[in-house]
Order: C-alpha cells, then sequence, then structure tokens
C-alpha cells in the first residue's frame, strides 16, 4: 500500500475516483451546491487526513492533472470558433462587458480586503481570483502573493459563482446569451464556462471566449491596480 502512494497514480487514481463520485452525487441530487469538484475537493483532502498522506505524495500524480489545466483551457476555445460570427457582431460589447467585470472584480477584492483588515499577502493573492488558474499563480507571484492562497480562492470563485449566477440572472431579469456567457467567463473562469456550457452553445462560447481575455487585462492592470490602490493594501 505504502509503495503504491508513494506513486504518481495514486494522485491520479484518487482524484478521478472522487471526481466521479461527485458527478454521481450531483445528478442523483441535481443540486447546484452539490458541485462535483467542490465534493471532490472535500472527499481528497478527508482521504489524505484521516489515511495519513503527506501533500507531497499525493502531488506527484496530482501534479499531472494540473499540467492539464492550460491545454484543457484551450480546448475552450473551440465552442467560441463555432459562434464566431455572433462574436463579431457583438465585439464592442464584449470586450466592454470582460473589461469592466475584471476592473471591478479587481477593485472589490482590493477595497473590501481593506475594510477587513487582511494581510497585504493575501489581498495580493486574491487580485486574480476570477482568472484560470495557471494564469492566476503567474499573476499571484508577480503581485506578491501566495500561489497555494490564490488557487483556493480561484476555486471557491468558480464554484460559488457557477451556483449562484443562473440564479442571479433570474432575479435580474438577464435573458441575454451572450450577457450570461460573458458574466460567468469573466467572473467564475472555467468553471463558471462549465455552467454556462450547460445552458447553452452561445453562452458557453462566450464563457470561453472571455475567460482568455479576462486572463490577459488581470495581467496587464493587476500590478497597475495594485500601484493605485497600495494604500489601501
Amino acid at each position: 500500500m505504502k509503495n503504491l502512494i508513494s506513486t504518481p497514480l495514486f494522485g491520479i487514481m484518487i482524484s478521478l475516483i472522487t471526481f466521479e463520485i461527485g458527478c454521481i452525487i450531483n445528478k442523483k441530487t441535481k443540486l447546484a451546491l452539490l458541485n462535483p469538484l467542490l465534493i471532490s475537493i472535500a472527499l481528497v483532502i478527508m482521504v489524505l487526513k484521516y489515511v495519513n498522506i503527506s501533500i507531497d505524495d499525493y502531488n506527484k500524480g496530482g501534479q499531472f492533472i494540473t499540467f492539464l489545466l492550460t491545454p484543457a483551457t484551450v480546448v475552450l476555445a473551440v465552442p467560441l470558433y463555432k459562434k464566431i460570427k455572433l462574436f463579431k457582431a457583438n465585439a464592442v460589447s464584449i470586450f466592454s462587458g470582460i473589461f469592466m467585470g475584471t476592473l471591478g472584480g479587481i477593485t472589490t477584492v482590493i477595497i473590501l480586503g481593506h475594510v477587513f483588515g487582511l494581510s497585504k499577502s493575501i489581498d495580493l493573492s486574491m487580485i486574480p481570483k476570477s482568472i484560470t488558474t495557471p494564469i492566476g499563480i503567474e499573476v499571484s507571484k508577480q503581485l506578491g502573493g501566495i500561489p497555494s492562497i490564490t488557487v483556493a480562492v480561484i476555486i471557491i470563485t468558480g464554484i460559488v459563482g457557477a451556483i449562484i449566477g443562473p440564479t442571479i440572472f433570474k432575479l435580474l431579469k438577464i435573458k441575454d446569451k451572450v450577457a450570461i456567457g460573458v458574466a460567468l467567463g469573466t467572473a467564475c473562469h472555467a468553471v463558471g464556462t462549465s455552467k454556462a456550457i450547460e445552458l447553452g452553445e452561445i453562452e458557453g462560447a462566450m464563457s470561453s471566449l472571455s475567460i482568455g481575455i479576462a486572463g490577459l487585462i488581470t495581467v496587464i492592470i493587476a500590478p497597475i491596480m495594485a500601484k493605485i490602490f497600495q494604500g489601501l493594501i
């Protein structure tokens, strides 16, 4: 057993099994709160804690799944390609929405971090909360944040956004498919995009586009915003 735990196969196997369990529970209950990713994370933590397995042993296999995040994000361009004409027709509105969403997200993190008295490192770590993990980690390092906290915040942001996003759209009577897709992709990256794809092809395509653009915008403006608000951080 110890030999199996110390191999990359263990980390990959436990990740896939727990995620599959999460998918089954989510399908059976049909509750948005029981997100497969959230269930998987909880189960992995329980296994590591109660079987006394170190995070280093788990990461021997987990790192391979993390490595696949970048190519998986690139694949999301496929739905966009199918809706390229729709994108061209709404290009100005889409870019404006993504930019303002990204700007608003960064600003609120900095201000709320100051209000709640968060330390500088924590506040900086939370700035890239709405972009995909590979980009978020690099932005966090650039700002002087803590990448591990950034990863946790990114996951939480995506899950919460995917859960409450559809409800917010209904409450605010937002029915435009392009707007819904842009909102989910900009605010809650790949997890939000998975929800957008469930809602429809147009929502999925616009959300896929928003992930990449929001990431690029964050890379550019996050350091600038941090300097502007440095008195609050």
